[in-house]
């Protein structure tokens, strides 16, 4: 008997979902974010927060590197040829 293309699609994303991996394995694999009960409002602006203070450390940090003439002073670098 052949199955029409309704009976088709069903019997393919049923396959599909038996087969799919659990929340633990998506977490693992980094596709989930494990939030424990957090409110997905609050994950989005969690991670915002994140990123911008991440931002800030960056900015912070490369105020602080030295120039390229101090490192050629302190003979880390070598001076153009």
């Amino acid at each position: 008997r052949q199955l029409s293309i309704d009976e088709q699609t069903s019997k393919q994303l049923e396959d599909k979902l038996a087969h799919r991996p659990d929340k633990a394995t998506l977490v693992e694999r980094n596709i989930l974010k494990d939030d424990k009960g957090l409110a997905p409002a609050l994950v989005a602006a969690k991670e915002k927060l994140q990123r911008s203070q991440l931002e800030d450390q960056l900015a912070n940090a490369m105020s602080k590197r030295p120039t390229r003439e101090e490192l050629e002073k302190n003979g880390i670098l070598k001076g153009a040829c």
